[in-house]
């Protein structure tokens, strides 16, 4: 074998050992970035919503249901049931547990079938202030652009988020200036249930 030869099969072996070992630092930095993205928080139940609830092989058992404005709701046999902030998995497991004193091993399904409790409201100088209703992820941005867009001489960067949690109202600051330019995109929250957006 002539050294020629020998120099290039070395050369093409240490090629594919490099390229191997590329492709599995890759793969593995794409794995651990897809590990580290958080998991999409689960759907909480609200107010207005409307549910589907069924028990396999009992057609008394099954139905439209509308959660009630105290987030409660009845169903048959499992009686009152708190379905307001409680996510549709937890709530099938409060009523299947509830049923099992009257069906043996009840197999429970939960579907949210409409949504009418998660609104927020827009206010001030905006094209089309009002009350909006929301079934996917929405943030600030995105309901000033719902309410058409801020107004002529809207001061945009003192725009501000009334929340309400446990009975304590909050203001949060936003300025949309900067979020429009790219910049303190932490101001840009997703909006909850009951969140008033005012822009003066």
């Amino acid at each position: 074998m002539s050294t020629m030869t020998s120099m290039f099969r070395y050369a093409c072996s240490a090629m594919h050992k490099y390229y191997k070992a590329t492709v599995v630092l890759l793969l593995a930095a794409g794995a651990a970035a897809h590990a580290a993205e958080p998991a999409p928080e689960p759907y909480r139940i609200q107010p207005g919503d409307l549910l589907t609830i069924s028990v396999w092989k009992e057609p008394e058992l099954q139905g439209e249901v509308l959660v009630r404005p105290d987030g409660g709701l009845s169903f048959p046999l499992a009686g009152e049931q708190r379905a307001g902030g409680r996510t549709p998995d937890e709530l099938r497991q409060s009523i299947n547990q509830s049923l099992r004193k009257y069906v043996p091993d009840p197999v429970v399904t939960v579907a949210v079938k409409g949504i009418g409790g998660n609104r927020v409201y827009v206010v001030g100088k905006v094209n089309r202030p009002g009350e909006f209703a929301f079934s996917r992820p929405l943030d600030v941005m995105q309901s000033i652009s719902l309410a058409g867009g801020a107004a002529q001489f809207a001061s945009l960067n003192d725009i501000r988020i009334l929340r309400r949690e446990d009975g304590r109202q909050s203001a949060l600051p936003f300025r949309y200036e900067e979020v429009a330019a790219g910049r303190k995109l932490e101001q840009n929250i997703l909006l909850k249930n009951g969140d008033t957006v005012v822009v003066p």
